[in-house]
């Protein structure tokens, strides 16, 4: 049987050439927005709702076995991506997501008919969806799908990139440079102080992350239509949501109010703006590393990156920092889903949310591309890259801000006039200071050491 989904599916004579039913041939003739379909996270936590559905209503009595078990069967092969080719249906879609349910719906029903032979007769409602809805189906997708993504991948990739620049810290605890503010010259600090800011950026994020997957665990599954539960097991969400909970490492539970977890989405307009927060963190680490690197003559050129391909078509020998202008427009692009999502949360009226599959869409697109965006840093550029110790030393010996050092015995106006002339005249604080203060050279050279500047704040 003929599988792909590039036929015209509003063609009567294919429908029976794919896994799908009318119901979803009819949304490939309506949503024709764009070519976005739902991504492959949502589609595994939607094959894995529905499998968990059929075993729970098993459980209850509500559906016999006969029909449960070739049931989730079925879903687990949905989840784990063997018919992703049959879930064509644009995330521009009915503001509930009803397509891409009872797209599941229909590929599920049709996979267990034709397994059966003509034995089972499951129908993609009555028997697929029993007990559900799309409106708590969907929203559960949702969580279950960010949770899973942020548990197994985001917050390991973020622990490594922790792990990463903690070795540059402690590899660089005394590289004395110039420390800047206003992208100008300020007072000394070690190249491990100024990668511990980076890395306790990414360590924050990461455990705001981790502390949103208590919301995100909380998932909709038996509030069907509005909240109430109509046309399911009282049981039915704490069932499902066991199941869920087996072999995953998480715990979901029935959210603490169904009429909320429906209605709203205000836990994905949460994460989405911690994902923003990582997204603001990684850029301005690749920034600084743009600037760190830049150069080589007329930059700053602080550090060396891995050189990874030719920086121009037309300069030769020209490297450009293309890793982290690849994590700056990931991180553009978080960013810029953070206001989709907030959008989406915002356009509900009473009890339901209408804008579903983009947040689902959004959120994990968002969630993948920080965790790649993570991993890359780390490996591609932090791992590797390597400190130019000349020109560290040269522009700490150069600094006129070292004169701050000076401020509690000669006063800010001196101390000032000093940094003034070390600048003009191109000479070291410390041969100006010594032609216009009393202060003996061995206390001078004392105060104006740079290692003894840094101090010993904690990183």
């Amino acid at each position: 049987m003929n599988t792909k989904n590039n036929l015209n599916a509003s063609n009567p004579e294919h429908i029976s050439k794919v896994l799908y039913g009318e119901e979803t041939a009819k949304a490939l003739v309506n949503f024709t927005i764009s070519e976005m379909k739902m991504p492959r996270a949502f589609l595994w936590a939607l094959g894995a709702v529905k499998a968990a559905a059929a075993r729970a209503n098993m459980e209850l009595g509500l559906l016999e076995t006969d029909k449960a078990m070739p049931i989730i069967a079925a879903a687990k092969s949905v989840a784990n991506g063997f018919y992703d080719d049959q879930f064509p249906v644009d995330v521009f879609q009915t503001g509930s997501g009803t397509s891409t349910n009872m797209n599941a719906n229909e590929v599920i029903a049709f996979l267990v008919n034709l397994q059966s032979e003509g034995k089972l007769c499951v129908h993609p409602i009555d028997d697929v969806n029993l007990g559900q809805s799309s409106n708590d189906v969907i929203p559960s997708c949702i969580h279950l799908s960010a949770a899973t993504l942020i548990d197994n991948e985001l917050l390991p990739s973020l622990s490594h990139l922790v792990y990463t620049l903690d070795n540059k810290v402690k590899e660089h605890q005394n590289t004395i440079k110039t420390g800047r503010t206003h992208l100008m010259d300020a007072m000394p600090i070690s190249l491990g102080q100024e990668i511990s800011a980076w890395r306790d950026q990414i360590k924050y994020i990461h455990n705001q992350l981790q502390h949103s997957l208590q919301s995100l665990c909380k998932l909709a599954i038996g509030g069907t239509a509005v909240g109430t539960g109509v046309n399911t097991h009282p049981e039915f969400g704490t069932v499902v949501t066991r199941l869920l909970s087996e072999n995953s490492g998480l715990e979901f539970t029935p959210t603490d109010n169904y009429f909320h977890g429906i209605s709203a989405q205000d836990t994905a307009v949460s994460v989405s703006g911690n994902l923003k927060t990582a997204a603001v963190s990684l850029s301005k680490i690749s920034n600084d590393i743009r600037w760190l690197s830049s150069g080589p003559l007329n930059g700053l050129n602080e550090i060396h990156l891995p050189e990874l391909q030719k920086g121009s078509s037309i300069m030769p020998g020209k490297v450009n920092p293309v890793i982290p202008e690849a994590v700056l427009m990931g991180c553009t692009q978080v960013i810029g889903n953070d206001t989709t999502i907030t959008l989406a949360a915002q356009s509900g009226n009473f009890q339901l949310n209408t804008m579903l599959p983009l947040i689902g869409h959004t959120l994990v697109q968002s969630i993948q591309l920080l965790t790649t965006c993570s991993t890359t840093l780390a490996d591609k550029v932090i791992k590797n890259m390597e400190v130019n110790h000349a020109m560290l030393k040269q522009n700490v010996a150069r600094n006129p801000m070292l004169a701050t050092a000076l401020t509690s015995i000669i006063g800010y106006d001196k101390s000032a006039e000093i940094a003034k002339i070390a600048y003009t005249e191109n000479r070291a604080v410390l041969d100006v200071a010594k032609d216009l203060t009393d202060i003996n050279e061995a206390e001078l050279i004392a105060r104006l050491d740079p290692k003894a500047m840094i101090g010993k704040s904690k990183n």
